[in-house]
Parts: structure tokens; sequence; C-alpha cells
């Protein structure tokens, strides 16, 4: 296993077992290409090591089929690592904000209730809450309230939050951020996304 070696050593009263085991809330933002991505990479390494997983897709379609949606699913009734449940709630794009006749906003708040039900009874070793940054930063959902509810969650849960628009105060309280920025893009020059890179 490689062995990173931290720039700070913090005077917490924690060992260095216990500080590496801590729980992490993990956020994937910024206008760059693959944020989700990296984020389900990290559930295919939970899998791995046997972990309960809980993907928790927020804005985009239950229409959308997505080929990690079909990988993970497979996997987690496979037998040999973590179990996967995959929860759908939004009727419209991520990157295109919708109307809320769409029925986001509140399929988003329902979401975030089974979210704060799941961590509160410690369900899954790890949650992949794809597009949450989305409803934050719409107001759809108080950001105060996610890193409460983050803060004081048991056991040792960790969080995963991807979506452009991170609210500054997640941004401040989660352990690792990172900015997906966008260099160059197909679509930039008039390319639609497609199968095996977009979905």
């Amino acid at each position: 296993m490689p062995q990173g070696q931290p720039s700070v050593v913090p005077d917490d009263g924690l060992t260095t077992r216990q500080r590496r085991n801590r729980p992490l809330v993990v956020v994937h933002t910024g206008m760059g290409k693959g944020k989700s991505t990296a984020a389900f990479g990290l559930a295919l390494r939970a899998w791995n090591q046997g972990w309960p997983i809980g993907v928790f897709q927020f804005v985009k379609s239950a229409k959308w089929k997505v080929g990690e949606e079909n990988a993970l699913r497979v996997l987690g009734s496979s037998g040999e690592g973590g179990s996967v449940d995959w929860h759908k709630m939004g009727e419209g794009w991520s990157w295109v904000q919708r109307d809320a006749q769409m029925d986001n906003e509140e399929k988003a708040r329902e979401g975030w209730e089974q979210v704060k039900r799941d961590l509160a009874a410690e369900t899954y070793k790890l949650y992949v809450l794809d597009e949450f940054a989305y409803p934050m930063h719409w107001g759809w959902i108080d950001t105060d309230e996610v890193v409460d509810v983050l803060r004081d969650r048991p056991g040792t849960q960790h969080v995963v939050i991807t979506g452009r628009n991170a609210p500054e105060k997640l941004v401040g309280f989660a352990d690792l951020v990172t900015d997906m920025s966008k260099v160059k893009h197909p679509m930039d020059a008039g390319q639609k996304g497609q199968r095996g890179i977009e979905w």
C-alpha cells in the first residue's frame, strides 16, 4: 500500500491509525468534467473493501441510464465485494436548472431526508451524493443543515458530494476538496456527449 507522508501532524491526541481511519467528507466541484466519474471510482475502491455503498443521484433524470449504475449494481450483487444501493431522485439535467414545476426541488428534499435517515442508521460506509451541490447552490436544501448533519454523523461513514458551485461553507467544512477545472472539452467545438465517455 502506498505510504504518503502528511505535511502536518496535528496535535489532536489521536494516534496515526486513528487519524488515518477518520471518516471523510469529500467534495468534487468545479466546471470541468469528471466529478461524478471520480466519485464512482471511489465507490469501486469501497466495493473492493467490502463496504456497503449508497449512491444517491440528485437532479439527473431517473430515466437517464449511466454506465456506472449498471456496473456498480452488477458488482454489488456479485457477492464478492460490498453491497450497492442506487437511489434516483430528479427529473432534469444537472447542468441545466429546470423550473420548480419539474418537481426537482421536492425530490431533492425527499432524497436528503433519506440520506439523513441512512446516516443516522449507519446504513452505508460510503455515500455518493451525486450532483448534490446543485440543490444546495439553488437554495433547495440548506447548506448549514447539511454541514451540521455531516459533522454529527455517527460511526465511520464517508460521504462524497459532487456538483458545480459547491457552497463555500461545505467546501470549508470538507476534508478533501477537488476543483475540476476545464481546460478543453469537445462540446466547445460543437461535439455532443458520446457513449462510453459521458454515459
